[in-house]
C-alpha cells in the first residue's frame, strides 16, 4: 500500500482554498482518496476549509456520474462511441444551420465553466465555429449588473475593484453573505476570521439584507431592507455624501460628478425610505458613519444583482466608494493584479450591439440575457431555436420560469449536452458528452485569481489519473470543432493544451519577468502551496480603458435608467416578496447529490416572519403553497425571526424529483425549485439580467 499527499486548490466556490488530499494506492485496486484537509502551508487560505471541500471524494466516486458519452433513444439511454458522437453532433447542428440559419443553434453555460480552465480556454474553439448570436449563461442570472457597470464605468467588464477586506476599517455589504457564500466577486478565503478581524482593530462591519444572514449575525449592525429597494437606500446614501459635503477627492481622473449630483438630487433619504423601509435618519447616519471611517468599502453582491435596478445598483456601490476616496485605495476597493491577466490580454468588451429576436434583450460581450432563452425557443418564425448546447449548466433549475424552460426543451430538434449528469436539463438532451473529473483533471483558476483579496496564483495538477477512454473537456471541445469543421468545411486553427495557454499567460503577465518569481507553470509545480504576489494596491488609473482613460461617473445608459427608477412604487401593505438564499453546503442546483453536501437539518423550506404566517392562519412547519405569476409549488414552511416582515426566503437549486433525473440522492431530496416561480419579466431593464429577488408571491395553506 503506498500513500500520496498532494496539494491544489478546491475547486467548488470562488475561494479556492488550498487543500491537502492524501490518496492510497494498493496493487491490483484503484487510487482511492483516504482524506482531504485544509492545507496550512497555504499563505492565502491559510488551511481552512468548508465542508464542500471534504465531499470532493462524494463526486468522485458517485455512482450516478457519467462516464462515456450517452444518446438518448426513445426513453433509453444507450452508450456511443466518442467519434460516432462527435460526428452526429456535426451532422445534426450542420443541418439546422444550413436550413434555419446560424441563430437556430443556441447555446448555454454554466456556472461550473469558471471552475474548470479546460472550459474556459477550449469550449470557443468549438462553439466559436457556430457564429450564433443565441448564446447564453449563467452571468445573466447572476453578477451581469456588475460587469456591465464595470464596463460603462472603467471600461472593461472585468476590471470589478475588489474589498480590501484585510486592510479595511468599515466594510459595508448589500445582497452578499460570505459567510455562506465564501466570498463571491471576492476571493476570500477564511472569510469569517477576515470579517471579526476588522472588529478586533476598532472596525465595523454592517450587513444590509432582508434576512438576518449567517454574516449579519456577527456583523456590528444588521438593516433590513425591502427586497427590489437596494438602490432606493444607495441613491440616499449618495445624496447625503453629497448633501452633507461628506466627499473626499479622489486621485483617479474621473468626468461626469457633477452630472450625477444633479441627477439625484430627488432620491434624498426621505423620499427613498418608503421604497426601501429605511428609516430616513438611519439611512443619513450610515452615511455618515460610512464618510467617517479612514478606510471604507462598500460591496455589493448577488442580492443587489438579481433585482429590478441591479445596474443602478453596482453604479451607485462604485460611485459611493469613489467619491468617498476610497476607490482604488488601500482599505477600499481594489482591483486585483492577477498573475494572467484577463484585462490586459482582452477587448473591454461591448454591449448593445445587437438584441434578442423576440423581446429585443441587449447582448453584453456576445450573450443574450438568459431569461430571453425560452421564448426564442418557442416564438416561431425565422430566427426562432431549433438546437440548443448546454455546457455544465442546468437552466431548468437555474433560470427564471424553469416550467417554461422545460416546455421550450421539450420541443427542440436537437440537443447536445456536456455534462457528468442525467439531470433536470439534461434528460432532454439527445445526446451526453461527459468529461474527466475535477481530480483528474489539471486546473488554474484565471477567475477567481482575477478577484482575490490578495495576488495569488497556483497550479493545481491532477491528483487522480485520466481514466481510459475517458477526455478532457477540452478535448471534448477539440473532438467537436474538428468534426463540425470536417462536416462544413470551416477553417480550424491549431491550439494547443490549457496547461501552454496558461505558461504563456504567465510569462506575459505582470510577474513574468520579475526577478523573484520569473512565473512559468514550471515555477508553480515548485510551489505545490501557491505563490503569495502580495497586497493589493492602487493600479485603476493606468488600466482604465475607456476611450478617454477616464471613469465615466455618468454613463448616459444608467442616467436614462433612472426615470425608470423614478416610476417605482412600494409594494402593497400585504404583498409578500420572495428572495433567495444560500448555504456553506450548497452552490446552485450542482452540489445536491454528494451524502457529505445533504446530510443535517433540512435546509430546503420557505422562512417566513411567524406575524406572515399568523395573518394568514398558518402554522410552523405546514405545508404551504407558494404561487406567483408563473407558477405554483408546494414546500414547508418555517416560521423565522430572522426574516423581515412581508419578506419571504426560498433556497435555489432544489426541486429534484422530476421524472427521468438520474441523480438517486438529489432526486431523494425534499423541497422545490424557487425557479417555478421566477418570472422571466421580471428583469433589470437596463442589462437583462433576471430579477430573482423581489419576486411577489402569494403563501396559503395547500
Amino acid at each position: 500500500m503506498t500513500k500520496t499527499l498532494h496539494h491544489r486548490a478546491c475547486h467548488l466556490c470562488e475561494a479556492i482554498c488550498g487543500l491537502t488530499i492524501e490518496t492510497t494506492a494498493v496493487d491490483g485496486a484503484a487510487v482511492q482518496i483516504t482524506s482531504i484537509k485544509g492545507d496550512p502551508q497555504d499563505s492565502f487560505s491559510r488551511g481552512h476549509i468548508c465542508p464542500k471541500a471534504v465531499a470532493l471524494q462524494d463526486i468522485q466516486n458517485d455512482p450516478d456520474r457519467l462516464h462515456q458519452p450517452m444518446l438518448r433513444v426513445g426513453n433509453e439511454w444507450q452508450p456511443i462511441e466518442w467519434d460516432a458522437a462527435f460526428a452526429l453532433v456535426a451532422e445534426r447542428l450542420g443541418a439546422i444551420q444550413e436550413l434555419h440559419g446560424q441563430n437556430a443553434v443556441a447555446v448555454y453555460q454554466g456556472n461550473p465553466s469558471v471552475h474548470n480552465y479546460g472550459l474556459m480556454t477550449h469550449s470557443n474553439y468549438f462553439l466559436g465555429l457556430l457564429k450564433t448570436r443565441n448564446r447564453f449563461s449563467a452571468t445573466s442570472v447572476d453578477q451581469l449588473p456588475q460587469h456591465l457597470s464595470s464596463y460603462l464605468m472603467y471600461g472593461h467588464g472585468l476590471l470589478l475593484p475588489i474589498p480590501d477586506i484585510d486592510h479595511t476599517d468599515f466594510m459595508l455589504i448589500l445582497g452578499g453573505n460570505p459567510l455562506a457564500s465564501n466570498g463571491s466577486i471576492m476571493t476570500v478565503p477564511d472569510v469569517e476570521k477576515r470579517l471579526k478581524a476588522i472588529q478586533a482593530r476598532g472596525g465595523k462591519v454592517v450587513v444590509v439584507d432582508p434576512r438576518r444572514s449567517e454574516t449579519a449575525a456577527i456583523a456590528d449592525q444588521h438593516l433590513f431592507v425591502r427586497p427590489g429597494g437596494d438602490a432606493a437606500l444607495l441613491f440616499g446614501l449618495l445624496n447625503t455624501l453629497f448633501d452633507e459635503g461628506l466627499t473626499r477627492e479622489s486621485h483617479l481622473p474621473v468626468e461626469g460628478l457633477d452630472e450625477v449630483r444633479q441627477a439625484i438630487s430627488r432620491f434624498t433619504p426621505e423620499a427613498m425610505s418608503s421604497l426601501c423601509a429605511v428609516p430616513a435618519g438611519q439611512i443619513r447616519q450610515l452615511a455618515r458613519d460610512f464618510a467617517a471611517a479612514d478606510k471604507a468599502v462598500c460591496y455589493g453582491r448577488m442580492g443587489v444583482s438579481t433585482q429590478s435596478f441591479g445596474t443602478l445598483c453596482h453604479w451607485l456601490v462604485q460611485l459611493i466608494n469613489l467619491v468617498t476616496g476610497n476607490l482604488d485605495r488601500v482599505g477600499g476597493a481594489l482591483c486585483t493584479e492577477p498573475a494572467v491577466d484577463l484585462v490586459a490580454s482582452t477587448s473591454g468588451g461591448h454591449f448593445n450591439r445587437w438584441q434578442s429576436r423576440v423581446s429585443g434583450r441587449p447582448e453584453y460581450g456576445g450573450e443574450l440575457p438568459v431569461s430571453a432563452l425560452a421564448e426564442e425557443m418557442l416564438t416561431e418564425g425565422e430566427g426562432q431555436v431549433r438546437a440548443l448546447i448546454t455546457v455544465a449548466g442546468n437552466p431548468v433549475l437555474s433560470t427564471p420560469n424553469g416550467r417554461q424552460l422545460e416546455q421550450a426543451l421539450d420541443g427542440l430538434d436537437f440537443m447536445l449536452s456536456i455534462d457528468l449528469y442525467i439531470n433536470e436539463t439534461t434528460r432532454y438532451a439527445d445526446l451526453i458528452l461527459p468529461s474527466t473529473s475535477a481530480l483528474e483533471n489539471d486546473h488554474y483558476d484565471t477567475t477567481f485569481n482575477m478577484f482575490a483579496v490578495r495576488n495569488v496564483s497556483r497550479f493545481n495538477r491532477a491528483i487522480l489519473a485520466k481514466p481510459e477512454g475517458a477526455l478532457h473537456d477540452w478535448e471534448i471541445f477539440v473532438g467537436l470543432a474538428q468534426a463540425f469543421a470536417a462536416k462544413t468545411g470551416k477553417e480550424l486553427k491549431p491550439t494547443i493544451a490549457p496547461a501552454q495557454m496558461i505558461d504563456r499567460g504567465l510569462r506575459a503577465g505582470l510577474y513574468g519577468d520579475a526577478s523573484t518569481h520569473q512565473l512559468s507553470v514550471a515555477t508553480l509545480f515548485d510551489h505545490p502551496h501557491g505563490i503569495d504576489l502580495g497586497p493589493l494596491n492602487a493600479n485603476l488609473g493606468p488600466r482604465l480603458k475607456t476611450a478617454n482613460q477616464r471613469v465615466q461617473a455618468a454613463p448616459a445608459a444608467i442616467l436614462a435608467d433612472l426615470e425608470r427608477f423614478a416610476a417605482l412604487q412600494a409594494p402593497l401593505a400585504d404583498e409578500l416578496l420572495m428572495i433567495g438564499r444560500r448555504h456553506v453546503r450548497s452552490n446552485n442546483s450542482w452540489m445536491h447529490n454528494y451524502h457529505r453536501l445533504v446530510k443535517g437539518k433540512p435546509r430546503h423550506q420557505l422562512l417566513m416572519h411567524p406575524d406572515d404566517l399568523a395573518s394568514r392562519g398558518l402554522s410552523d412547519g405546514q405545508r404551504v403553497r407558494v404561487s406567483s405569476r408563473v407558477g405554483a409549488i408546494e414546500v414547508e414552511v418555517l416560521a423565522s425571526v430572522e426574516m423581515m416582515p412581508g419578506v419571504v426566503s426560498l433556497p435555489h437549486g432544489w426541486g429534484h424529483a422530476r421524472p427521468g433525473v438520474q441523480m438517486g440522492i438529489a432526486s431523494g431530496q425534499p423541497g422545490a425549485s424557487a425557479n417555478d416561480l421566477t418570472d422571466e419579466r421580471q428583469l433589470d431593464e437596463l442589462s437583462g439580467n433576471a430579477a430573482l429577488n423581489g419576486v411577489p408571491v402569494k403563501v396559503a395553506a395547500t
